[in-house]
């Protein structure tokens, strides 16, 4: 009985999110130095697979983790795809660091939506966070004796030191040791300012804010922004001047300042997850977003199946993104 009523709640779930996911007519309003009244986004891929954790890459094009088949793909700056790495262990959310390596969180086999395909198996795999490439390196997978959990996003500081949510906040030092952060906040999304002394964490409709210190610890959590445009924040990026760009759903890509101050929000087609600047110059916004037109109609699975579909768009930016680190 308990999983016929699973399966039912995950089906009404599927259902809720495809209806946010539809595609919309939206017109974009000038933010003063960050993008053009009536910019217009544009479709640069869509697929059937997972499109998460997106990164800017220097031929600018982008980088993002397909969970369920395991991969890494890649967009080059003419929409062009390719798979860029395989056999991930379910990478969820992609970062690099100075010396040019990916990283990412692996969520291994614990995607949620696994029964509803058939997988029943149980999940013995350890989530972790890990290097990519250019070779396949666990740097940690567990704090305290316990694992992460399922974790979401990551993003690496040039110290060394990488940050990410599972639950609650933490960081891995240089030498692999892992510290909580905090782990009473409702994290998603995160992000370093671009002098990588503030550290930004989603927690529900607000985005708070720690003061990292010169070893990498961090102290201070304090309020940072509300999302005045509604909905709960998920990932982030951060523009030259220092800017926060966060997604939330089906309300687009919220804008502040580096002093927390709303600025306005940019609409999007689909309802969105990851963000991203890239492209020539750095000056094109990209975003991950639910469902896909595959073949001239809206792609759909079958009862009780998750549909991971996603669809990944583009917009030429007034502001640039922040060149002195790819996320």
């Amino acid at each position: 009985m308990k999983s016929k009523t699973l399966l039912i709640t995950l089906s009404c779930l599927f259902v809720s999110i495809l209806a946010l996911s539809q595609v919309k007519e939206v017109t974009v309003t000038e933010i003063p130095g960050v993008v053009a009244a009536g910019a217009k986004w544009t479709l640069a891929w869509a697929g059937t697979n997972n499109a998460d954790g997106i990164v800017g890459t220097t031929d600018g094009g982008v980088i993002f983790a397909q969970e369920q088949p395991s991969q890494v793909g890649k967009l080059d700056k003419d929409n062009y795809y390719s798979v860029l790495i395989k056999d991930t262990h379910g990478a969820g959310s992609l970062s690099t660091d100075s010396k040019g390596r990916v990283l990412a969180v692996l969520r291994t086999c614990t995607d949620p939506g696994n029964a509803g395909r058939g997988i029943t198996a149980p999940c013995t795999e350890p989530t972790a966070i890990a290097v990519l490439a250019p070779e396949h390196k666990i740097l940690a997978d567990s704090f305290e004796g316990k694992t992460f959990g399922r974790p979401n996003d990551l993003v690496t500081a040039k110290n060394g030191n990488i940050y990410f949510n599972s639950g609650g906040t933490y960081r891995v030092s240089p030498d692999g040791k892992v510290s909580l952060i905090s782990k009473d906040l409702r994290t998603n999304g995160i992000m370093l300012s671009p002098d990588e002394k503030t550290l930004y964490v989603t927690n529900g409709p607000v985005v708070v804010a720690f003061d990292v210190q010169p070893d990498g610890s961090v102290k201070n959590l304090h309020d940072f922004a509300k999302l005045e445009a509604g909905g709960n924040g998920d990932g982030m990026t951060v523009d030259a001047t220092g800017r926060l760009y966060v997604t939330s759903g089906a309300r687009g890509v919220q804008v502040f300042s580096r002093e927390g101050k709303y600025l306005g929000v940019i609409p999007t087609p689909r309802a969105v997850a990851s963000v991203a600047f890239s492209g020539p110059d750095k000056k094109t916004l990209y975003v991950t977003s639910a469902g896909a037109i595959i073949d001239g109609k809206e792609f759909q699975t079958p009862e009780g199946v998750r549909n991971n579909a996603k669809s990944i768009f583009k917009i030429s930016m007034v502001a640039q993104g922040f060149k002195g680190r790819a996320k």
